[in-house]
Formats: C-alpha cells, structure tokens, sequence
C-alpha cells in the first residue's frame, strides 16, 4: 500500500482529518464573500461550444446572467407591489401638480 500522506495513515479516524481540512479551508474564505456554491446547468451545445472557443469563464457569464434575471424579476415584483402608491401618486400630480413646483428653477 502507497503512503501519500502519513498523517493521515496513522490517524484512527480519517474523516476527522478530511472535516479539519475543510474547516482550514473554509476559514481561509475572504471575509463577506459570497459563499459559492457548485451546481449543474444545461446549455445549448452549439452555445457551450462557441463559450469555449472564445475562452468565456462559463461561471461568470451565468452568474452575470442570472444576477440581472433576478434583478429584472425582483424589479417586477417591485412595480406590481407599488402599483397603487404610484398610481396614486399620479392621480395627485395630475391633479395638484408637483408639490414645491413654483420653486423649480428649470
């Protein structure tokens, strides 16, 4: 049997050793980084292909693009919640104009 890491051949328990290691690890992250997360997507081959002929880093372009599809939709849910304190807000324009509005220099 080959020895890679003695240490790890003479402890009882070696998954004590393997969670330590993941601890170090863990404590070696930036602090206030996002803690990232690996997961599996599926994507057009002809689309992966052209992302690797032209060296696309494929964890960047989708976290860029999941980060704006989620910005859109929270920005949706936003307007939907607000829509009737804007729209309120309207009729009160329509109706009294802008409040300090004779003080507007342009």
């Amino acid at each position: 049997m080959r020895i890679i890491h003695a240490h790890i051949e003479s402890c009882r328990n070696r998954d004590s050793i393997l969670m330590s290691k993941a601890a170090a690890n863990s404590r070696r992250r930036i602090p206030g980084a996002p803690v990232r997360k690996a997961t599996n997507v599926t994507l057009p081959e002809p689309l992966l292909r052209q992302a690797r002929e032209l060296g696309v880093n494929l964890s960047q372009a989708c976290e860029r693009g999941l980060a704006a599809t989620v910005a859109e939709v929270r920005a949706k849910q936003w307007l939907e919640a607000n829509r009737a304190a804007l729209q309120a807000w309207n009729e009160y324009v329509d109706k009294n104009s802008l409040p300090l509005a004779e003080f507007r220099q342009f």
